[in-house]
């Protein structure tokens, strides 16, 4: 008499999906699945509009990686109107700039909510703690100077998302060939020296390198269960500049291995000439996959933790950044990382990187600039586009085509959690044979295990927003060959 363990819904993710889990008579585990239960549609609502809407309409996919879809949808039209980097013509050096800083103020942002209000319970207090206590309002009351910080790093964050889009949500940059405005040096000086109840640039260097620390502790003092926590096989994707290290806004595609040996690497322009989708009954949510090495071989992972592996050095440019690298390469004797608690020791280090960029950047005087766009001829119009660009949870894609009166025909979005969708699968098996296999009592603890696993890649299950508490309802239930319910138990 087999027994089927359900967890419906994941908390503490964007978007609803449930995880099954499937028991022998002995309670062994003989399979494991993440559904996506949810059907969005957008690939086909957005077509027949304006081809030039698809950036301000596509980013309303997403509350908290919006900047993504806006840019990668922007550079979709650039690639349509004929001025972008298939036609190999280079942006311009302003508007490139201004959305490489909307771009980092995003992954700053977007990284520091994923990383303190939906991972750090779980490191502070452990997978075990009660969750009326693990969850943001748990960490308030341990640590109240600390989340005073994070809600200032975080404001600092969103309100560089206004400087560049008009809009801490949804707002508006980007232009076909260009952008819409430049940076003045007033604005910058707003960042940088704390004016108008902002952080200076030093404060929020310091408190970027916090999320760190946090990290190190947990690993220091559970180092044992961080590095054993679902070791699972992907190969590792993402852009990468000319010296094969990780460009967020553009670049070729690099896959590597284990042993960080290039498996591929191509323009991502031909994205399907190397992936394949497979598809299950049992979610929405595709399976993309190399089709040189099949399904299984095949399959990728994103992110973080798919950047710092495929990533040898950040430079001088970012001191710190490059000094946390380092530590995370030598760790692991110079090889990927597959270990899925290390997704976490990777967005730490993006976040202090993402604030080394934009203080960067907000040094560059081609920010104040006038040249903000190239106009294309009637001539250049090609109708069709690949944008690509390294989100906070990994590699984006969007795809579109045009008819002659500019309409879309065509859209097709490939997004980071879709690419990760195999190897969280496999995390989820792996938890389940690690915290639940052989066992006759469901507890709070073996369910968190596997939610545990999951939040490490921030997964964006239909672009929702983000739960705040612990106390989501969450219904458990053990369900034997022919549907009988032998246990249940909810929260």
């Amino acid at each position: 008499m087999g027994k089927k363990l359900v967890i419906d819904p994941v908390t503490r993710v964007e978007g609803h999906g449930k995880v099954t889990v499937q028991l022998d008579d002995e309670n062994n585990i003989i399979g494991a699945r993440l559904h996506v239960v949810e059907f969005r549609g957008f690939e086909k609502f957005v077509q027949g509009h304006p081809y030039w809407e698809a950036p301000m309409f596509l980013q309303r996919i997403c509350g908290i990686c919006f900047v993504s879809h806006h840019l990668c949808g922007a550079k979709v039209l650039d690639d349509m109107i004929g001025v972008g980097y298939a036609q190999g013509v280079e942006m311009l050096p302003t508007p490139e700039k201004v959305r490489r800083l909307g771009h980092y103020f995003q992954q700053l942002q977007s990284h520091v909510t994923a990383y303190y209000y939906l991972i750090a319970p779980e490191m502070i207090f452990g997978m075990d703690a009660a969750p009326e206590k693990r969850n943001i309002l748990g960490l308030i009351e341990e640590n109240p100077e600390m989340v005073k910080r994070v809600v200032a790093l975080r404001k600092w964050g969103q309100e560089g998302i206004k400087l560049v889009m008009g809009k801490k949500m949804h707002g508006i940059a980007s232009v076909p060939g260009g952008v819409n405005h430049n940076v003045t040096q007033e604005q910058i000086d707003r960042f940088l020296d704390g004016d108008d109840g902002l952080l200076d640039i030093d404060t929020v260097i310091k408190y970027a390198s916090e999320a760190l620390d946090v990290f190190y502790k947990f690993h220091e003092e559970n180092r044992e269960q961080v590095d054993r926590f679902a070791d699972v096989p992907a190969l590792n994707m993402c852009l990468v500049d000319a010296e094969g290290n990780v460009d967020y806004y553009h670049g070729k595609m690099r896959i590597t291995d284990e042993d960080k040996n290039i498996i591929e690497e191509f323009d991502y322009h031909d994205y399907m000439d190397y992936f394949a989708e497979a598809t299950e009954e049992w979610s929405y949510m595709k399976f993309p996959y190399l089709k040189k090495y099949g399904r299984e071989k095949g399959s990728v992972r994103v992110g973080p933790l798919a950047r710092v592996n495929n990533t040898k050095a950040y430079g001088k440019a970012t001191p710190l950044a490059q000094i946390a690298l380092e530590r995370f390469h030598v760790y692991n004797n110079g090889k990927a990382s597959n270990k899925t608690l290390h997704t976490n020791w990777a967005r730490a280090i993006e976040i202090l990187h993402s604030v080394e960029l934009i203080k960067n950047l907000l040094g560059d005087p081609d920010l104040q600039k006038e040249e903000l766009k190239i106009t294309p001829t009637k001539e250049q119009w090609t109708g069709d586009g690949i944008g690509v660009v390294e989100a906070p949870r990994g590699t984006l894609l969007h795809h579109y085509r045009a008819n002659k009166n500019g309409e879309i025909t065509f859209c097709n979005l490939v997004v980071s959690t879709t690419q990760n969708n195999t190897v969280m699968n496999r995390t989820v098996l792996a938890v389940a044979q690690e915290y639940i296999g052989g066992q006759n009592e469901i507890t709070e603890g073996m369910m968190n295990a596997i939610e545990v696993g999951i939040r490490a890649y921030d997964p964006c299950l239909s672009c929702a927003t983000h739960a705040t508490a612990g106390t989501m309802p969450l219904d458990v239930q053990v369900i034997d060959s022919k549907g009988n319910l032998l246990d249940s138990k909810k929260r």
